[in-house]
């Protein structure tokens, strides 16, 4: 079965909501291995429920436009789960245990950011959620403007995101693609900007490990980081290859491994990878985080966890390469500062008790903009504290401290380290040391 938009009534004007008419041909479609072609026009919409066997596809010169009025989205459609975001519940597109479906074509979704607060209680929709489903597509499409996340995929598997052009400029929380317990994801050859992390790895369940993931030759740039796997890791991750990408523009950090939740992380593979003005090119910290009224705090974490499993990460061929722009610092919609030179730097972190194990870097060339003198950053940095015997003494954390002890390198509390064929450059002098190793063993 196939249903042309323009044949229902609808009206393409970019003003009229279309939702009972675009959900009726979905629902025709349902099962049968039907198409819903949005053509002719741009058609607003609230919330949409995709249902198994249907593609959505959206012609070249035609888009899908999200509602700008917050009571044309259901409260029937998951939540976001983390614990201090309960404004993003709402979203566009929905699906929830459903299978084979696919949304693509040379057109565009819009999510009409520039119509909804930046910031607080009042609710943003998130583009597209799709919460326990299976084999699910989307291909070729632009994804501009969502009020808040671009794209949450949450316990499903079998998941191909390719060639999908995702922008986001003008509001808080503009992530690209999240996934939380899923497995078998295929990301390739797309382009991610926005005002959040571009692409995220999450893990909230025990239940559903995060694994076989493959993201390759895609470009990112993001007021955030690029890569992120962490902060939400109750759950494990593991077998992840990120291969074949580019960073340009990176306020915080390029790839962002944060296993602060009890789970395990353990195989990852980052390879090929070009950089330029990334702030922190690698982060990778092993604690234990657990705030209450905290920022990314898991709804389902209850307690405080014991510190969790990091181990096997390979950073290979990397190129990472500031210019003279890198001088200044970094403020989020002229507000928050997200980076600066004294925050650059490749940063590997963990408490003594709990190492790190078993990292290699190779084949790095970093030149980084430097200039910091030591009389502008603290002379003390504080260690990464286990909170389950001490929730008193300050704590390195995945948002503190804001400086680096190393222009370059700053690795602490890794057993089993591999350093090799590196070129290090700063283009300012700078009085830190280029690399600063403590806590190390069984190096290389």
């Amino acid at each position: 079965m196939i249903i042309k938009l323009s044949t229902l009534g609808a009206i393409g004007d970019g003003r009229t909501v279309n939702t009972k008419t675009i959900q009726k041909a979905i629902d025709d479609c349902a099962g049968t291995g039907g198409r819903v072609i949005i053509d002719d026009g741009h058609y607003v919409s609230g919330t949409l429920f995709l249902k198994s066997n249907v593609t959505i596809e959206i012609c070249e010169g035609s888009s899908l436009i999200a509602s700008p009025d917050i009571a044309d989205y259901s409260c029937n459609v998951h939540h976001n789960r983390y614990r201090n975001e309960t404004e993003l519940d709402r979203c566009f597109i929905y699906a929830e245990d459903v299978e084979n479906i696919k949304i693509c074509g040379e057109g565009i979704i819009k999510g009409n950011s520039e119509l909804f607060p930046n910031s607080g209680s009042t609710y943003r929709p998130m583009l597209i959620r799709f919460l326990r489903c299976r084999s699910v597509k989307i291909e070729s499409l632009k994804l501009f403007d969502a009020a808040a996340w671009t794209c949450a995929f949450l316990d499903s598997e079998y998941i191909w995101v390719t060639n999908v052009w995702i922008k986001n400029e003008k509001k808080y929380n503009g992530d690209g693609l999240d996934f939380d317990g899923c497995n078998h994801v295929y990301v390739n050859g797309c382009s991610i900007e926005g005002t959040d992390d571009n692409l995220c790895l999450q893990a909230s369940d025990k239940k559903y490990p995060v694994e076989e993931i493959h993201i390759t030759n895609c470009s990112f740039t993001s007021i955030c980081a690029g890569i992120r796997i962490g902060l939400k890791s109750i759950g494990d991750i593991r077998n992840v290859v990120i291969s074949n990408c580019s960073m340009n523009r990176i306020l915080r950090e390029g790839i962002k491994i944060e296993c602060t939740e009890g789970g395990t992380f353990s195989s990852i593979l980052v390879n090929n990878i070009s950089m330029k003005n990334v702030r922190r090119p690698i982060f990778v910290i092993l604690n234990n985080r657990y705030e209450p009224e905290g920022l990314g705090s898991s709804i389902e974490l209850k307690e405080m966890p014991n510190v969790g499993i990091l181990e096997k990460i390979s950073f290979t061929n990397i190129v990472a390469v500031d210019d003279e722009s890198m001088c200044h610092e970094d403020r989020r919609f002229g507000n928050d500062i997200m980076g600066a030179p004294y925050f650059n730097g490749i940063k590997i972190d963990a408490c003594k008790d709990n190492p790190i194990k078993d990292v290699n870097i190779s084949n790095l060339t970093y030149k980084t903009y430097g200039g910091v003198l030591l009389k502008d950053i603290p002379d003390f940095y504080p260690e990464v504290i286990d909170k389950k015997k001490d929730l008193i003494t300050e704590s390195a954390e995945n948002y503190y401290p804001t400086w680096s002890r190393a222009s370059h390198i700053d690795i602490r509390n890794v057993d089993g380290l591999t350093i090799k064929s590196i070129v290090l450059e700063t283009i300012k002098a700078d009085e830190r040391k280029k690399i600063y190793i403590e806590g190390c063993k069984n190096n290389e």
